[in-house]
């Protein structure tokens, strides 16, 4: 039997995934364990809609484009927290498993949040330029969300590009007050800006940040890579992918996010392969001088190459370049043209993404990231899923 379930497709920055209201979904439980919130319920209906487990890799039975951008889900309500406008609860689902991953939250896809909202009812404001205030329940973070809105909803015309996405629009600002600690409780998770990580046998320098997410920072060349190749050919280098999946699992015990290795979360801790600004070919076979960025940076999610940066990790790195000893901190120092800070250019594979982060050097801390996106509602109606 199959039933139908209210959904919207929405493009966040450069994910897209489906969008539910959490009033149609079954209310989440503590789990038996007393370990967390009980979503098994959910599971079912996410990896349905999206098309997992597809061993073929592509989701073709469902809405997901078999990538780890475009695999992910959204589930918003009204918030009863002071202060609060919205909750919402993301969902990473895997694509060769019938698995979803609530292990972190998802900066591009957050851009949807407000749109979606605003369409579906949950929310209403007049026209103009409003700040919204959400809370996720991922990391327990809060995030304020900025965009104009134009007749009751969020405006899609602009001028703003998003490196990776085709055409212009409205900016929407994502700024992450206190994002230190969003999953570990520590914005040095070990206490330390730069150690070392034993991974396939070799021992690694590395940086562990948690800034909006937890982020695993290396040199490119230190796992074979020169960190200018575009996504498909980092995919196919089976040796540095190895290495790279083994430096993850083994940070995320180190990061306090596992007991062992083979438990480690499939969203977090992501891997940022950093190499200094060179000239770079993007996807679109357009070439990138060196000076137009700070850094150039390959991440890995959920076991594939980016094609762009996820905006969690575009901000952690920015909340990285302004830690003292950090691995990014020593590329922007030699860089030819470095920006000056809050802002740090990121060359991705899709272009230059620019984030910011604002540290508190008495605290020592980082007391805010930020990110400008856009996003559309590519679709509203219903979904099928198992009855």
């Amino acid at each position: 039997m199959t039933r139908w379930i209210d959904a919207a497709f929405v493009r966040g920055g450069t994910s897209k995934g489906l969008f539910f209201r959490a009033e149609d979904f079954p209310p989440v439980s503590e789990d038996s364990a007393g370990s967390g919130p009980d979503r098994s319920a959910w599971d079912a209906i996410f990896t349905s809609a999206m098309g997992s487990p597809d061993a073929f890799g592509r989701q073709l039975d469902g809405m997901g484009g078999g990538i780890s951008s475009l695999s992910k889900v959204m589930v918003v309500s009204r918030s009863d927290r002071a202060g609060v406008d919205l909750d919402y609860t993301f969902g990473q689902v895997e694509i060769a498993e019938a698995v979803v991953d609530y292990s972190g939250n998802c900066g591009n896809l957050s851009a949807g949040v407000v749109p979606f909202a605003l369409l579906t009812g949950l929310i209403a404001a007049g026209d103009g330029w409003h700040v919204f205030r959400l809370f996720n329940t991922n990391t327990g973070k809060l995030v304020d969300v900025g965009l104009t809105v134009e007749d009751g909803q969020a405006a899609v015309d602009g001028e703003f590009v998003v490196p990776g996405v085709s055409g212009a629009g409205a900016p929407i600002e994502l700024i992450y007050p206190d994002p230190a600690g969003s999953r570990t409780g520590a914005l040095l998770p070990t206490g330390r800006a730069r150690e070392s990580i034993d991974a396939d046998g070799r021992m690694f320098d590395v940086s562990l940040i948690d800034a909006t997410l937890p982020l695993v920072i290396v040199p490119g060349s230190a796992v074979g890579l020169n960190g200018v190749e575009l996504p498909e050919t980092i995919d196919a280098d089976r040796p540095a992918m190895r290495v790279i999946a083994d430096l993850r699992r083994n940070a995320a015990v180190r990061m306090g996010l596992c007991a062992t290795p083979e438990e480690a979360p499939q969203v977090v801790p992501k891997v940022a392969v950093l190499t200094f600004p060179q000239e770079t070919t993007l996807l679109d076979g357009s070439v990138l001088p060196a000076e137009d960025a700070d850094v150039v940076v390959r991440m890995i999610s959920m076991g594939q190459a980016h094609k762009a940066v996820p905006g969690t990790g575009a901000m952690c790195l920015a909340a990285a370049a302004l830690i003292p000893d950090t691995i990014i901190q020593g590329i922007i120092a030699r860089s030819p043209q470095p920006s000056s800070p809050p802002e740090v250019r990121l060359a991705t594979p899709s272009g230059v993404v620019t984030a910011a982060a604002v540290r508190d050097e008495s605290a020592n801390t980082i007391t805010a990231t930020s990110l400008f996106r856009t996003a559309r509602v590519l679709m509203r109606g219903q979904v099928a899923v198992p009855d």
